[in-house]
């Protein structure tokens, strides 16, 4: 195990979507947040949705990822935001210890 998560989360504009990034790495809760705009179709409140939205993926220590998660919470726009952390088992040992390095 690398000791590293990716943590993903959607919102509603690109603005929306580079503000969070932002946010996220002056707070080193992230060493880098890949901004992907994607569409989405889902139920919400009994209807059926499609929508434009931009994906977040963050890469993180395992130890951040729960304040993280709060942070993504707390400058969310949405009542129930997708935050999603998966945990990294592997990859480029360099890179993973930047993003270790930058996030602590």
């Amino acid at each position: 195990m690398s000791g590293a998560s990716v943590v993903t989360t959607t919102v509603d504009s690109e603005e929306a979507a580079e503000s969070l990034a932002k946010g996220i790495v002056e707070a080193r809760l992230g060493a880098c947040v890949q901004i992907v705009p994607i569409r989405s179709v889902y139920r919400w409140e009994g209807e059926m949705r499609v929508d434009a939205e931009w994906q977040c993926v963050v890469k993180t220590s395992a130890i951040r990822a729960d304040e993280l998660v709060a942070h993504i919470k707390a400058h969310h726009t949405y009542d129930v935001p997708e935050v999603i952390v998966s945990p990294v088992v592997g990859g480029n040992d360099d890179y993973l210890a930047w993003v270790s390095e930058e996030t602590s």
